[in-house]
């Protein structure tokens, strides 16, 4: 689970773009690693101190930020606690199916509780992780899932116990 200093508001959760395309790459650069470094350790740090530890004005930090956002590079969310939300299950569902994967993706994705869905390869087509009230929303949530045409098994690996989440995986430099 989060620590205190692990607070809803202080993290940023940098996700990247699906297809980087060669327009969004010209913007990583060095400063721009830096920047998105500084949000990995603190999304509310303020633009002033990134600058000062980039060389870079305030007003600049502010206008590389908000183009990495609007070219789906990084996001800044608040992280939650889920048991702190009185979301006390969650769990990881593998998920074989047959047919269009993508669509079915599609569809398990329109599940509310889904916060996670991935196009696997190797014994599962899918990965999907559920954040729910107790057992019986997650039987719920499993029923949900079992019913996408296209859904042939899925299997629920519960959380007992968190020990490590993180989301500072850098941005690619050594």
């Amino acid at each position: 689970m989060p620590t205190p200093a692990d607070s809803a508001a202080s993290r940023a959760v940098i996700r990247r773009h699906p297809q980087l395309n060669h327009a969004n790459h010209a913007l990583l650069d060095d400063i721009a690693k830096q920047i998105i470094e500084q949000l990995q350790e603190d999304g509310r740090r303020p633009y002033a101190t990134i600058g000062r530890a980039v060389g870079l004005s305030e007003a600049a930090v502010r206008q590389r930020v908000q183009r990495l956002i609007d070219a789906g590079v990084m996001q800044i969310v608040a992280v939650t606690d889920p048991l702190q939300l009185g979301l006390g299950r969650q769990a990881m569902i593998g998920v074989k199916t047959t047919g269009d994967l993508d669509g079915i993706a599609d569809r398990i994705s329109e599940i509310e509780e889904v916060d996670y869905v991935v196009i696997t390869a190797g014994s599962y087509d899918l990965l999907l992780e559920a954040v729910c009230r107790n057992d019986d929303h997650l039987l719920e949530i499993l029923h949900e899932v079992r019913a996408v045409e296209g859904v042939i098994g899925a299997e629920v690996f519960v959380y007992l116990k968190l020990r490590k989440q993180t989301y500072s995986w850098g941005t690619g430099t050594a």
